[in-house]
């Protein structure tokens, strides 16, 4: 698989002729600079930021952020993977029971929607 940039932001923003300052305006940062290091992910965007580019652009944040997905998702999955060896040397319950099934729908890959799938 090829290698994902941490975000896509430069790439949306230019294919909708926007600037960085009308960007920056939009998110409402205090200018430029701030989506400059966004974009080049000097600085993670604050979660309000992050739901303004989502909107602005019309794209989910894993299709804008997808190298910063994939990592995060990595990383999830192998923690499930020590919570589901930790949990399992326990006496099974009801309640480490539906643990280990939510860790180990994590550990592989599995996304969860709602408490329904659960």
């Amino acid at each position: 698989m090829a290698r994902k940039l941490s975000n896509y932001l430069r790439t949306y923003r230019r294919y909708a002729g926007l600037s960085q300052s009308e960007v920056a305006f939009l998110v409402g940062c205090e200018g430029p600079a701030q989506i400059s290091k966004h974009e080049r992910f000097m600085h993670r965007p604050p979660l309000e930021s992050l739901l303004a580019y989502e909107m602005i652009f019309g794209a989910p944040l894993r299709d804008l952020f997808a190298g910063m997905c994939h990592k995060v998702e990595e990383t999830t999955r192998k923690r499930a993977e020590v919570l589901v060896e930790k949990l399992s040397a326990r006496t099974p319950d009801p309640i480490t029971t539906r643990k280990l099934e939510l860790l180990r729908r994590i550990a592989s890959g599995q996304v969860l929607a709602s408490p329904q799938n659960i």
